[in-house]
């Protein structure tokens, strides 16, 4: 009952711009993208943590948000074909990335969550990189194992071209 009170909490929030936290701008990953050089300060950005998480030696672990139709309405479970995945690199401190599941494939939904952090736009440090330096962390939805139902016609469709590729071969045979 209390995770489903801070679901529908932090839906009302997404829902009416609030930012997670205090002085934070919540800003869609799109527009991170378009002009990262017009956000200073903290952000908040909502995706789901897809690919791999990267945990590095100095405490940090390193992944990729995506903020798309994908991260709330899955292909596999008949969710629209809306474009490319929109993403930016996350950089998370250790003890809090720790705390996610598996993050999100073609067969797997990846955590839903917001992050709060600092914008860094082409950091010098590392090679020209942009990403979010995360501060804080809310797991909106913890992520799920997608299932592909198979489809019927396309086994259908096989065993006619296998059935065809054997006929085929026996008739090649008997003339030779």
């Amino acid at each position: 009952m209390r995770r489903l009170v801070v679901v529908v909490v932090v839906a009302g929030a997404m829902l009416n711009g609030a930012p997670a936290a205090a002085g934070a701008e919540r800003v869609p990953v799109a527009e991170l993208l378009a002009d990262g050089a017009g956000f200073e300060g903290e952000v908040t950005i909502t995706g789901e943590l897809v690919g791999d998480y990267g945990f590095r030696r100095d405490g940090w672990a390193w992944g990729q948000l995506n903020e798309d139709s994908y991260a709330t309405s899955p292909i596999l479970e008949g969710g629209p074909l809306s474009g490319s995945n929109v993403g930016v690199g996350v950089r998370i401190p250790r003890d809090l990335a720790e705390q996610l599941g598996p993050p999100g494939g073609y067969r797997r939904l990846g955590p839903l969550v917001e992050l709060t952090g600092t914008w860094i736009y082409h950091d010098v440090s590392r090679g020209g990189e942009s990403y979010l330096q995360v501060d804080s962390m809310l797991i909106v939805n913890r992520g799920r194992d997608l299932h592909e139902e198979p489809v019927l016609w396309r086994y259908v469709a096989g065993a006619l071209l296998l059935t065809a590729a054997a006929a085929l071969w026996l008739t090649r045979k008997r003339e030779a």
